[in-house]
């Protein structure tokens, strides 16, 4: 079934020229209140050849209720199942035509205008017997806008398969020589970012290499501020990832980079996943400053010198848990006369680092069933701030 959607103002004509051109099965008048009878004289002369819903307007000069009625007026089309909806904006007020047309862009429905070139000359209406409809395209729909709105909002909430798809929607459509350069190049960025979100770091930096340099060049040559901003801050942050991707061992920029991973998941309230992130973090930070003091790599026997502790070797290559892993290696330090280090001072916090860890125990990702709070997060994430410059998270991705 058609539907037709008819704003009404106090001519009749024009409102019938479009009933005569669209023929519908169903009509949905937007009247005000002193247009009223003219949807109730259609509403006589045409009812039973279709289907008829009116909704009122208390203010036929409040853009707001005109949007609000447009979406009603939406709802109950859909309510009857319509196959194709028609948008006439030809009566009503300003106002009235504004709000339907800003309620159903990018909605699938085809707006109408009943015009016509004899008109009154005092009045500026169409003389009777002269109307001609003329069907107008949707503009987002030519540009995609609805389909860049979704991306953004699925990058912005860091759900990167799902903005991908809206970029593949994108690129299917009739787009000139420059647009498709740039939603393909942003395609390939996003493709990355998801490689990096998954710790595919040498993959994730081969693609951005390959990809933000043209999305970035096209940004620019459009001027658009929002685009050129986010992918210059990505641009910004390739050298952090360089050094990840080409470390040859645990280092801090690998765990600044976990930091940053917790914080995403955090940002959408995934504290579980955010908290076993810390959890890894406190290993991987004895790693990193092992292997930025003596060279080696405290998990690889192979890499480990002369003169290594072999007492030490199964509690540091199978710990019963963490804490027996930072005793092992605060005992390794101090065979190496190291003092102060980063590993003693972890272990040195034992108890307080034993409270802020029951949390993540109780977990049920861990060994318990209790769902993790943001504060539990929070918490530990600030003693580790506060115990080593290192242990922050690397800034994290711009959104639009």
């Amino acid at each position: 079934m058609k539907v037709l959607i008819l704003t009404v103002g106090i001519t009749k004509d024009p409102l019938e020229a479009a009933l005569a051109h669209h023929t519908p099965g169903g009509v949905i008048f937007l009247a005000s209140q002193r247009s009223h009878p003219v949807a109730a004289e259609l509403v006589r002369d045409y009812g039973e050849a279709f289907r008829h819903h009116t909704l009122l307007l208390e203010d036929e000069e409040s853009l707001l209720e005109a949007y609000r009625k447009a979406q009603e007026a939406l709802r109950k089309a859909l309510e009857w199942e319509a196959q194709a909806i028609v948008a006439d904006l030809t009566g009503g007020t300003k106002p009235m035509a504004a709000g339907l047309v800003l309620a159903l862009t990018g909605r699938g429905v085809v707006f109408s205008y009943v015009g016509g070139s004899a008109r009154d000359p005092k009045t500026g209406r169409v003389l009777p017997g002269e109307e001609a409809v003329r069907l107008l395209e949707d503009p987002t729909s030519r540009f995609g806008v609805r389909e860049w709105e979704g991306f953004v909002r699925s990058f912005n909430a860091l759900n990167l398969p799902g903005a991908l798809e809206h970029l593949k929607a994108l690129l299917s459509r009739e787009l000139s020589p420059s647009e498709r350069r740039f939603y393909t190049a942003l395609e390939g960025v996003t493709e990355g970012l998801l490689l990096w979100d998954r710790f595919r770091h040498k993959e994730a930096l081969e693609r951005l290499r390959a990809h933000l340099p043209v999305a970035l060049a096209v940004a620019e040559a459009w001027g658009h501020g929002a685009k050129v901003r986010v992918l210059r801050a990505l641009e910004e942050a390739l050298p952090h990832l360089q050094a990840i991707a080409e470390a040859p061992g645990p280092t801090f920029p690998l765990l600044q980079d976990l930091l940053a991973n917790a914080e995403r998941r955090a940002r959408l309230g995934r504290f579980d996943d955010a908290l076993a992130r810390l959890y890894r973090a406190l290993e991987l930070a004895v790693e990193a400053d092992v292997f930025a003091r003596l060279g080696f790599q405290l998990k690889d026997p192979k890499t480990w010198p002369e003169g290594f502790p072999q007492g030490l070797r199964d509690r540091i290559l199978r710990p019963r848990g963490l804490m027996e892993l930072l005793e092992a290696a605060f005992e390794l330090d101090l065979s190496f006369g190291e003092r102060g280090t980063l590993a003693q001072r972890l272990f040195g916090e034992k108890a307080r680092l034993q409270g802020l860890l029951q949390k993540r125990h109780e977990s049920i990702l861990a060994h318990g069933t209790r769902p993790v709070e943001e504060e539990d997060y929070r918490k530990l994430l600030s003693f580790l701030q506060g115990l080593d410059e290192r242990l922050r998270p690397h800034p994290t991705w711009p959104a639009f």
